[in-house]
């Protein structure tokens, strides 16, 4: 009988053969890891020999043999009656009494004298292959009550060995029927029905960077979440600072969660669930409090370092007692298997009219045949090479899928179905569109785009686009230029980090606040003195969230910056304040109240003078809020500050003074750094001064060349004569390299000419230039200048 059961307390990772992989690492958690507080419901698992004992007193073993002898393994014809006759063998059978009284004996003593609501999970093992993973392919029941519920669910749990879709992964697979078993696992149940639940990874899902936790949450039971029925909240978590027990949440978030997935209350004898519209005040509410997440991610943490791999895990809440469990964990299957970097950008060459949009799943670019499919059983309606678009997916879609060049779904998350297994098969997806099925024509050729950041897009038509292929794995770095990145958006940064670099000589915060903040800094501040009723509402509605409006600049501002500099740490990131023109503030909402207009912003209020003047010194105030927040509260102390367009040193002087007194403090906080831009011939000419109060400078090179000539580059008239190549411009830049050596300070260059013209790079390294910053798309072919400039001036020591 001991080989019937084994209770958690006795399991450890040792006995996947008899357990299965599921039950083995709850085991594992609930032994070894007790002691550091993560909390596992406790249980017991029906182990592979009591599944035999059910096969063999049934005499099923020659029957099922028998019946799997004749699958069509070709063409899966009769894959659904092979499964259905399976299952009705299983079902029909009888639970031999000595397994019947040992399930019931454990259940009575998890119990402790009266019944207690189970979840009743398959765990399936092969005999000779203890590893292999069955992820997602077995039944599991929720909310069981009674032994006579628990029997029968552990019957089902058996017959879920030959679903469609189990069937067909082991055929895919090549695991022999024959030596597959299945363990059921019998664990209290958490009310998650009551509260939330979720999963996490201990990776970023995408881009498979592996210094953060992705956790995603539902109200309600998780199944949810990993159906893709509903849209998720997402939380982000850092882990070098949750180590250093900073604020580690360095993104949050907000999903619809328009459903809700309870028990339904008129099936008592085998509880099944319902999905109920979530309330609107909850469909506003994060599922998990700052503490709850950060408690998540340090469990989270303890697990990833027992198992020394990335993991995927499932969490719960119970609603009756508020507590916190940990309720599954396995290793990260897509990303593990991956080298991050061996890299293949796809570039759209042209957009067509857009159908749908959605979260891209994958970098790809595909096109194919639309077929826009109502359920699973309309797989035979797909052929190969054609374009899944559908509601949502779950486990019985796995057979269809694998024919799919893309997956496009009206609904889910990162972590829904749909997503994990656009990753497993490599093919890219656009989830949660809320609108394809009904945009989409069933037999339209269209183009899925994953490849534009985290939003993926549905185009109509066949486009066109480029495939360029990168191996970072050996690429040789220069030995003394170190070659930089220009970034903006929070969202390509995790991808990005996998590239060639020494961390990034420019973020502009720019596309934080056009994309993500949305509104001008002076209307939060001066919300009540807003004139229009139209802006108003609409910063309410950004806002809603947030009783302090100043708190939500601050808020999305510093999540966008955190997420780059997580994204390289601890490499420099450098991050340029605020720099748009008047024309292009009054373009925020809520700006046109705030900014005069001017005949040549380029040259007008713009950069370092805008920080100390009146009318945006309280909104300088919120930009140096927010990374004081990063630096000091989220840890990310490699975030340095630049200033741009500084005038005159007097100028510089005052904006330090600013900062300063805003929390910005070189004296209290000695790792800050505070650059400034070189794109005004004042700061050449007077290096050694602007020396004197900044840490360094980085050559803006676009705005030197043309203040230098006085050449505006967008004037079709006279750009033209515009050029770094340009005698003047190079003696520009060669005199502020010079100045700002002599003085110790570190010096940069931010722009495209050293990629484009390999000329202008044996240039900067000549003069020996610290750092150069190139765009993603230019990187490559930037560190290709450098390292044959290097290689001529036999350049060997780093500066």
């Amino acid at each position: 009988m001991e080989s019937l059961i084994m209770k958690f307390s006795d399991i450890s990772i040792g006995d996947v053969a008899k357990v299965g992989g599921k039950n083995a690492s709850l085991g594992e958690m609930y032994n070894r890891l007790s002691g550091e507080k993560i909390a596992i419901p406790s249980g017991f698992a029906v182990t592979a020999d009591a599944f035999w004992l059910f096969i063999d007193r049934n005499r099923l073993r020659e029957k099922l043999n028998e019946l799997l002898f004749n699958l069509d393994t070709n063409e899966f014809s009769n894959l659904t009656y092979i499964g259905k006759q399976a299952r009705s063998l299983i079902l029909n059978g009888t639970m031999p009494h000595e397994l019947a009284v040992a399930i019931e004996q454990e259940y009575n003593e998890l119990c402790g004298g009266r019944p207690v609501e189970v979840a009743v999970r398959s765990s399936a093992t092969a005999e000779d292959l203890p590893q292999a993973s069955f992820a997602g392919q077995h039944e599991s029941f929720l909310n069981v009550s009674g032994k006579e519920n628990l029997l029968t669910a552990v019957q089902k749990c058996y017959a879920s060995l030959f679903t469609d879709r189990a069937i067909k992964y082991r055929e895919d697979n090549k695991f022999e029927h024959a030596k597959v078993a299945l363990s059921v696992g019998v664990q209290k149940m958490v009310r998650s029905d009551k509260a939330c639940a979720g999963v996490c990874f201990t990776l970023e899902p995408e881009s498979g960077f592996r210094n953060v936790i992705h956790i995603g949450g539902v109200w309600g039971l998780g199944e949810n979440i990993v159906q893709g029925a509903v849209t998720p909240d997402e939380f982000i978590v850092f882990k070098p600072s949750l180590k250093k027990g900073k604020k580690a949440i360095i993104q949050k978030r907000l999903g619809e969660k328009a459903k809700t997935m309870v028990y339904s209350e008129n099936d008592r004898q085998f509880q099944s669930t319902i999905n109920i519209e979530t309330p609107a005040e909850k469909r506003e509410q994060y599922v998990l409090s700052d503490d709850e997440i950060t408690t998540i991610a340090r469990w989270a943490l303890v697990i990833e370092a027992h198992y020394d791999k990335p993991m995927d895990i499932e969490w719960a809440k119970d609603g009756l007692t508020n507590e916190l469990f940990i309720v599954q964990a396995r290793p990260e299957t897509v990303h593990a298997q991956k080298n991050p970097y061996l890299v293949k950008e796809y570039r759209l060459q042209k957009k067509g009219p857009l159908l749908a949009e959605g979260e891209a799943i994958g970098s790809k670019i595909t096109s194919g045949i639309a077929r826009v499919l109502q359920s699973a059983g309309d797989a035979e309606e797909l052929q190969p090479g054609e374009i899944v678009v559908t509601e949502i997916t779950s486990p019985d879609w796995d057979p269809v899928l694998k024919k799919a060049a893309a997956i496009v779904t009206d609904k889910g998350g990162r972590t829904s179905h749909a997503s994990i297994v656009a990753r497993e098969l490599g093919v890219p997806a656009v989830v949660g569109t809320s609108n394809a099925t009904k945009n989409i024509l069933d037999g339209q050729m269209i183009t899925v785009s994953c490849c534009e950041g985290k939003t993926g897009f549905v185009y109509r038509g066949q486009l066109t686009w480029q495939e360029v292929a990168h191996d970072f794995s050996n690429l040789k770095m220069p030995a003394a230029t170190h070659p930089m990145l220009i970034a903006g958006d929070p969202e390509s940064a995790f991808r990005l980090s996998f590239y060639p670099n020494e961390g990034v000589g420019l973020m502009r915060m720019e596309f934080i606040i056009t994309h993500f903040v949305q509104v001008h800094p002076m209307a939060l501040v001066k919300f009540n003195e807003l004139t229009d009723a139209a802006t108003k509402e609409k910063i309410e509605k950004l806002t809603h969230h947030y009783p302090d409006k100043e708190a939500y600049f601050v808020d999305k501002l510093s999540q966008g910056i955190a997420t780059i500099g997580a994204a390289f740490y601890p490499k420099d990131v450098i991050v340029r304040m605020s720099d748009f023109k008047t024309n292009e503030y009054a373009n925020l909402v809520g700006g046109a109240q705030f900014e005069p207009e001017e005949e040549n912003p380029m040259l007008g209020f713009r950069g370092a003078s805008r920080y100390y003047n009146d009318r945006y010194v309280q909104g300088f105030r919120l930009e140096c809020e927010a990374i004081k927040t990063v630096r000091n509260v989220m840890g990310l102390s490699n975030v340095k500050v630049m200033i741009p367009f500084c005038r005159t040193v007097e100028e510089g002087k005052k904006v330090i003074e600013v900062m300063k007194a805003n929390g910005l403090d070189r004296d209290a906080d000695p790792g800050l750094e505070i650059y400034v831009m070189a794109e005004i011939p004042s700061n050449v000419l007077l290096a050694d001064q602007f020396a004197g109060i900044f840490d360094g400078f980085s050559i803006g090179s676009n705005d030197l060349t043309q203040l230098t000539l006085g050449v505006d580059r967008d004037s079709a008239l006279v750009s033209g004569l515009f050029s770094e190549q340009n005698e003047a411009a190079r003696l520009m830049i060669s005199m502020v390299i010079q100045k700002a050596k002599a003085a110790g300070k570190k010096i940069g260059l931010c722009g495209q000419a050293p990629s484009d013209i390999p000329e202008f790079a044996r240039f900067l390294v000549k003069e020996g230039i610290n750092s150069i910053s190139f765009n993603p798309d230019a990187l490559l072919q930037g560190i290709n200048n450098i390292l044959e400039a290097e290689e001529k001036q036999d350049v060997k020591a780093a500066k």
